[in-house]
């Protein structure tokens, strides 16, 4: 342990962002857990990966990733100075907030949403307030504004729930809050709708978006934001030098150019999800609608922990929240047809044991 005196008093007092488990090295599981695309990039990646001269890894790379800002802009028909790229969509939060919310100021998203949030506020000496969504998780407005935070951060569709905000309720939020509207579509790409059109109109509105899931990328670390060019002008200014590689920027180009590779597995996706969240319903689980790739699914019997522990022990790995609101539920990412029947038969040998005990 660092000694006291060298580390910030927040940081000290502070508990980090808790990523779900990877698995060991050769270790064999059905990793459900981390909401990771069950299908494989576009076959492009590989050969843009692949195409990487030797002197692209000696040099920097571009310290915009012009080239993706402009296949990006393209693709959302937005001009490129409308676009910064991040290490991940978690690095576009980040600049966010150092960009927006001040020491002493404050985050606030409906609760529950993405356990990121409270962190990024405090390592920025900022608070992070939790407002319940509300019946049918419907958007809090009036309670959101009435925070005064600097900031509202909105994942839409929403983790863990998967639920989604339609984007007329996303203008009428921006429409009447002061500050910062920032919403987080990690997930955007399986709901296939986007609040991307919105910056057009609304100077205070920053959209998130990741190569992680909808693109498979989640081991290449690749996102990016778009607002309007005044706004991204002042976000730039917060980013890391060059915090994209050159091999993502090749790699993250090609993905973003192959909407049709992409669209065909968001589509598998959304049909899987479809057929577990049936099966689910027939052994007694209650499955929040969602509109990203997984489900939020309440167990029977109402303990969580319990079937969480058991699936582990079968090699199943599905994520377990051990907070209030959710210690009932498991968090189960949409996975192959495969991996998706070995998590209904291992459910169904847990059920079956404890009905037979």
């Amino acid at each position: 342990m660092a000694p006291s005196n060298l580390v910030r008093t927040t940081v000290r007092t502070m508990s980090g962002y808790a990523p779900g488990e990877q698995p060991a090295p050769g270790e064999r599981v059905v990793k459900l857990n981390t909401n990771e695309n069950p299908y494989p990039p576009s076959p492009r990646v590989m050969e843009a990966i692949q195409a990487v001269d030797v002197e692209m890894l000696r040099r920097y790379p571009h310290p915009l990733a012009d080239r993706f800002r402009e296949s990006c802009a393209r693709l959302w028909s937005v001009e490129a100075n409308q676009i910064i790229a991040g290490n991940g969509s978690d690095d576009i939060l980040t600049i966010a907030t150092r960009t927006f919310v001040p020491p002493g100021g404050s985050i606030a998203s409906p609760d529950p949403s993405y356990s990121l949030y409270p962190v990024l506020a405090r390592l920025e000496d900022a608070r992070h307030v939790g407002v319940p969504w509300l019946d049918g998780f419907g958007l809090p407005i009036e309670a959101l504004i009435a925070t005064r935070a600097s900031a509202i951060y909105l994942a839409n569709p929403n983790a863990p729930t998967g639920t989604v905000v339609e984007i007329a309720e996303i203008a009428k939020l921006a429409r009447a809050f002061a500050g910062l509207v920032l919403v987080d579509e990690a997930y955007g790409d399986f709901w296939g709708q986007s609040a991307v059109p919105l910056v057009k109109d609304f100077a205070n509105v920053v959209v998130s978006r990741s190569l992680s899931k909808g693109y498979a990328l989640a081991g290449l670390r690749f996102g990016y934001g778009v607002a309007q060019s005044g706004v991204i002008d002042e976000m730039m200014k917060v980013k890391d030098s060059y915090n994209c590689d050159a091999i993502s920027i090749v790699a993250a180009t090609a993905a973003i150019e192959d909407q049709a590779h992409a669209s065909r597995g968001w589509e598998n996706v959304r049909l899987e999800r479809e057929r577990m969240t049936h099966h689910l319903s027939e052994l007694g689980f209650k499955v929040i609608p969602s509109q990203a790739n997984f489900v939020l699914a309440t167990v029977p019997g109402g303990d969580g922990r319990r079937f969480y522990e058991g699936l582990r022990r079968q090699g199943i790995l599905v994520r377990y929240f051990d907070k209030p609101g959710l210690s009932d539920k498991l968090r189960i990412t949409v996975g192959t047809g495969q991996e998706n029947d070995a998590l209904i038969a291992g459910l169904l040998t847990m059920i079956e044991k404890q009905q037979a005990a």
